[in-house]
């Protein structure tokens, strides 16, 4: 009886995971209000690993995360695109009405021309209808060459105006920019450089964008690779 009372009254005595985490939660947004940025992702991170089911831990990570990414500090924090977008989506799923919150979150700034936070937005490159307004709103980036990275990015910033950005792997302290015209035709994309032959591609339905003799290009550049 004696150890069944000490047990209950331990149990009682112990803070719950809900009430740990909100108190790491809190810890760590004292923080961040004090710019400490890596520091108050390491409690919002201990926040979401007591209660994985607590959505403002991970929405605070994503947020955090963002920050960080802002400030150049991507590799030491991975702080990339993709995992901002995974902590962000899971934030959404355990609380939708976080979704509105990221929209007026300039920490999240970073995410916004990626694939994934135009799927939150509800266009889809499942969609055909949606891939010129896909185009516009994302950033393409090339798959990584060793330590450079992703060396070319493709960009849409108006109707009919494509710019190619190029980083130039024998002489990598040197980019060049040019800019051409495209156009879309259901899934087939055409760009027009001046003094080069049109070349053409698609996107994809997974988004995806393919193109002949350049291969692929994602919403998302390859980073800290060695």
């Amino acid at each position: 009886m004696h150890r069944l009372l000490l047990l209950l009254a331990l149990t009682l005595a112990a803070p719950s995971s809900a009430q740990s985490a909100r108190a790491l939660n809190t810890e760590g947004f004292r923080l961040y209000q004090a710019g400490k940025y890596p520091e108050a992702l390491e409690k919002f991170e201990a926040a979401a690993r007591a209660d994985p089911k607590f959505a403002l831990a991970h929405y605070n990570v994503a947020a955090t995360l963002g920050v960080l990414r802002k400030k150049g500090e991507i590799c030491q924090y991975s702080a990339h695109r993709q995992t901002i977008l995974e902590r962000l989506n899971t934030a959404i799923q355990l609380d939708p009405r976080r979704l509105a919150r990221a929209k007026e979150d300039a920490d999240l700034d970073p995410i916004r021309d990626t694939l994934g936070w135009q799927r939150l937005l509800g266009r889809s490159p499942a969609k055909q209808d949606d891939v010129p307004e896909l185009l516009r709103r994302v950033t393409w980036f090339s798959p990584g060459e060793g330590v450079y990275g992703s060396t070319r990015k493709l960009t849409f910033p108006e109707r009919q105006r494509v710019v190619l950005w190029r980083r130039l792997v024998e002489n990598p302290s040197r980019t060049e920019e040019q800019t051409g015209t495209y156009t879309v035709k259901g899934r087939t994309i055409t760009l027009s450089f001046p003094g080069s032959k049109p070349i053409q591609g698609r996107m994809t339905a997974r988004g995806v964008l393919e193109f002949e003799g350049w291969g692929t290009f994602l919403d998302s550049p390859s980073e800290c690779e060695a």
